[in-house]
């Protein structure tokens, strides 16, 4: 498996977040199945769709990706608030991929976490946005993934082992 991305999709691309969301979707799009049935590739949504980058056309399963520069922290910094609520609180739920790559551009860890461990006891409300702010107003949230159990973290060292789970709460690595 090859644990860097390829750099030559940001070309043309100035804005490190953007860089950063087309490199980690690529590598997850090359380099991943879906853990719940084994099935590749992944396929990606549209973008911008909420809480919601990856779908299993075989078991229908969605993921959503997070990831960040740096070490794997117990707070994630996500989007708006609502939303989140509103959709890991429905009955299409995605589970979470957590990858965390560093500055040269390489994956260093990937977190999966089914989504029947995500409620909205982890889900952190943030202040509104100031009224001075260009989007005054706006709710975004943060994730603590502290308060998930250690049997709802399929974690490894390495970015990927065969795993899977079951829709009804057990995980089989």
């Amino acid at each position: 498996m090859n644990l860097d991305f390829n750099t030559k999709l940001a070309d043309g691309y100035s804005s490190n977040s953007q860089i950063a969301r087309i490199l980690t979707e690529d590598w997850v799009k090359q380099n991943s199945y879906c853990p719940s049935c084994g099935c590749l590739p992944l396929n990606e949504f549209a973008n911008n769709r909420p809480v919601a980058d990856f779908y299993c056309s075989t078991c229908s399963e969605e993921f959503e990706l997070k990831s960040k520069n740096g070490t794997l922290t117990n707070t994630i910094t996500d989007g708006a608030y609502s939303t989140m609520i509103e959709r890991i609180t429905s009955n299409q739920n995605p589970n979470f991929f957590f990858l965390t790559y560093t500055k040269t551009w390489s994956v260093n860890n990937f977190l999966i976490i089914p989504k029947q461990f995500f409620t909205p006891e982890i889900i952190i409300k943030r202040k509104p946005l100031s009224d001075t702010a260009r989007r005054a107003g706006w709710v975004g949230c943060n994730i603590d993934i502290s308060k998930i159990t250690e049997a709802g973290k399929v974690f490894n060292g390495r970015p990927y082992s065969y795993i899977s789970w079951n829709k009804t709460n057990s995980i089989n690595i």
